[in-house]
């Protein structure tokens, strides 16, 4: 089958109509390249999405309070509440697959004017008060000094935690802030660390680098809030889903505050596992559709091969006589005509699947490079088993595309074969 015979009336099959030969393979050519530039765009917009959430938790839930709804135990409807710092120790106590738990503060005044100066400079950022779990729920780059620690929750400590951005607005270049002082609304802390956000598409209340990390305790005494706790952000233990956490603190906090447990609307909330479970499945559907799209594109070019194979066939009529006459068996007819089939299938696939895969490395290598996570394409990228399987999937298409015309061939007696005009 491999000996220079056999390719030499391959080749010659197929050049005694060049022109059908390349427009016949032009649509198995097309089908593969079309499916590489498909699956590559989609993993470049997989990439672009994913990457912009950087290492955020994604097993993570958030809850915050809103107005009753619904009036229970002689309390009015409409009725606000807070919560307290009790309840984070209940939370803890009484949710065993609670894994981290993160009490938030934002202070005011941001909006309102310039609320954190430093000598002659000034400038208006968010103020969050938090605890070091925050850190392990929305990781920073700590570019200098370090985060918010479990010393500074118990003592109170004035000390802050900026972002770049606060950074270039009241420091000049190349001084370092650390051990250096700030004033925010009119009390001074002393500068810890400098971060920079490893995302940004997971937001929380603007900028992240124009904004200033404090601790939870010290920001609740500056700003006179007593115990009260802005919201909780929670995430669950490995394998379990969050959701198991969010019902569980729903029910608990609703008992705590005099909520009616059908009050669905008196604890505001948002999973990220549920809107990152529903992307990844909006991607599995966009593969899907790619594969199925493509592979429809692939089958009609392997069609199309197939039914220019049966008009060679019947044009070869004659002279596949003559061969069963001089001895030539059926196996011998058969392998003919699927090599052609196949070496016809195979080379325009390799050529599509090449040129496939270059446009994308292209398209990825003159990307603009770019440092924030604000992108929604990103390193377009073919992986190398897929296209393998799909050309060993057309290699397969091609013998099926060989076997009709093969079984045509041979069905034909050489006596009827050699009358044939």
């Amino acid at each position: 089958m491999f000996d220079r015979d056999y390719w030499h009336e391959i080749g010659s099959s197929l050049a005694k109509n060049k022109i059908r030969t390349v427009l016949t393979a032009f649509g198995v050519f097309w089908g593969i390249f079309m499916l590489m530039i498909m699956l590559g765009s989609g993993n470049g917009l997989k990439n672009g999405v994913t990457n912009g959430m950087g290492d955020f938790a994604t097993n993570s839930v958030f809850m915050w309070t809103r107005q009753t709804t619904i009036p229970y135990k002689g309390l009015p409807r409409n009725r606000n509440f807070n919560y307290r710092n009790d309840d984070i120790k209940a939370l803890k106590e009484n949710i065993p697959e609670l894994d981290l738990l993160a009490p938030r503060l934002e202070g005011y005044g941001g909006q309102a004017g310039n609320n954190v100066i430093r000598k002659e400079k000034a400038g208006a950022f968010s103020i969050y008060g938090d605890y070091p779990e925050w850190n392990l729920i929305d990781p920073a780059n700590i570019e200098q000094g370090r985060f918010i620690n479990q010393i500074d929750i118990l003592q109170k400590r004035k000390v802050a935690v900026i972002g770049k951005r606060v950074l270039e607005v009241l420091f000049d270049k190349d001084e370092s802030p650390i051990g250096q002082y700030i004033q925010i609304n009119g009390i001074y802390f002393q500068v810890v660390g400098v971060f920079s956000p490893k995302n940004q598409n997971m937001n929380f209340g603007g900028n992240k680098e124009q904004s200033i990390h404090l601790p939870f305790t010290t920001l609740q005494q500056a700003y006179n809030y007593g115990d009260v706790v802005g919201w909780f952000a929670m995430t669950s233990k490995k394998g379990i889903e969050v959701t198991v956490v969010e019902d569980k603190a729903k029910r608990l906090l609703k008992e705590r505050h005099k909520v009616a447990p059908e009050d669905d609307r008196a604890i505001g909330f948002f999973n990220l596992q549920k809107e990152f479970n529903q992307m990844t499945g909006l991607f599995t559907g966009i593969n899907i559709l790619i594969w199925i799209v493509g592979t429809g594109t692939l089958l009609a070019g392997v069609i199309g091969i197939s039914n220019i194979m049966l008009v060679i066939v019947k044009e070869r009529t004659r002279e596949i006589g003559i061969m069963r006459a001089l001895g030539a068996t059926p196996a011998k007819i058969i392998a003919q005509i699927i090599g052609e089939s196949v070496f016809l299938t195979t080379l325009a696939g390799y050529i599509g699947l090449v040129i496939g895969v270059f446009i994308i490395e292209l398209i990825d290598r003159n990307l603009p490079v770019t440092t924030t996570q604000d992108t929604m394409f990103l390193h377009p990228t073919i992986d190398f088993h897929v296209a393998i399987s799909a050309l060993a999937i057309l290699i397969v298409s091609g013998v099926f595309a060989g076997l009709i015309p093969a079984r045509r061939a041979i069905s034909i007696k050489p006596i009827d074969a050699l009358r044939f005009e």
